[in-house]
């Protein structure tokens, strides 16, 4: 019999979320039936995601949703041996049973000196999400110039990096003057902080005073309605997130998109990942081969410890972290 570790949903969250709005618990795990393992978490996720769809799909006492990389303890599932590395989908919990339908295993080429907690960032949905958002979204072409918001976090750091191996220029924005720095050493041609300009509108002319071709919001609220003035004519705009609004507990306003939008005959398109489910190993074979090329490069943000699942996750809402924020 084993004993899982859980976190648990205890209240939704109202505004920023809060330590107490968790509860630790124990759960033990019944004998394995044919076909199924058992999964020990090795790295755990936390993702700007899951402050909205908490909200959305989720009841008070239900396990808190995440992706994890597990190592298989157990198995009475032929497909699956022990000691081999997966990710799932299993939610905030240390122990889990699954019938391995859902289960990825990690690539087969997965080098031994690449930590395997990048299944969760760089070569995993983060890194997938700026794959596809740029290609298939803002369908960027060789010379065009890339705005990325939230660009020192984990897709949009991967989307700046992507940008410039397929020839554009990339402007990034992040929350702070050591992110900025970063941005600028992992090759952005172009940063600044956001939070010390005095005025964005005049920040991101001088970036780029022809404008903008693409534009790969993970931010949305003020800084989108400023940026969308600064759009070329038929310029593309991917919608990848608003955390500016994840935490508000009333809606934010206008101003409205339809003047910019029709007089430069833009397209503005929100996407989640999950569309190019079928196109997944494309996607991480890109980028893995990337990564161990040296063209992609990655910063982890590591909080040690399951009991701190909920300080890493609300750390990652305020912008602490740089990088992809994981739990070991």
């Amino acid at each position: 019999m084993v004993t899982a570790k859980v976190w648990v949903l205890k209240k939704h969250f109202e505004g920023f979320p809060k330590t107490s709005d968790f509860e630790l618990k124990k759960i033990e795990l019944p004998d394995l039936k044919d076909g199924e393992l058992l999964l020990e978490s090795v790295f755990l996720s936390v993702d700007p995601y899951m402050r909205p769809y908490s909200q959305r799909d989720m009841k008070e006492g239900d396990i808190m949703i995440g992706t994890q990389v597990a190592r298989i303890v157990e198995s009475k599932n032929p497909a699956f041996k022990v000691g081999a590395f997966v990710v799932a989908g299993s939610g905030w919990r240390t122990h889990s049973i699954s019938s391995g339908k859902d289960l990825q295993l990690l690539p087969s080429s997965w080098p031994e000196s690449l930590p395997r907690s990048l299944a969760l960032g760089t070569v995993g949905m983060p890194g997938l999400t700026a794959y596809f958002g740029l290609l298939e979204v803002c369908k960027m072409k060789p010379g065009e110039t890339v705005l990325v918001n939230a660009a020192a976090g984990a897709v949009g750091s991967v989307v700046g990096q992507l940008a410039k191996i397929g020839g554009g220029k990339v402007v990034g924005c992040a929350g702070s003057d050591d992110k900025v720095a970063y941005l600028k050493k992992i090759g952005f041609d172009e940063a600044f902080n956001y939070k010390t300009v005095t005025s964005l509108d005049e920040a991101l002319r001088k970036a780029s005073p022809d404008g903008y071709d693409c534009f790969f919001d993970n931010v949305g609220g003020e800084f989108a309605n400023i940026a969308i003035n600064q759009m070329k004519k038929y310029g593309r705009i991917a919608i990848c997130g608003a955390i500016s609004q994840y935490n508000d507990t009333v809606p934010q306003k206008g101003p409205y998109v339809q003047f910019p939008m029709l007089f430069k005959e833009l397209q503005m398109e929100g996407f989640i990942v999950s569309r190019w489910n079928h196109r997944r190993e494309e996607g991480l074979k890109a980028l893995l081969k990337w990564v161990v090329e040296g063209k992609v490069k990655c910063h982890e943000q590591v909080t040690e410890g399951f009991e701190n699942m909920p300080r890493a996750f609300i750390g990652m809402l305020k912008g602490e972290n740089l990088g992809k924020a994981i739990v070991k």
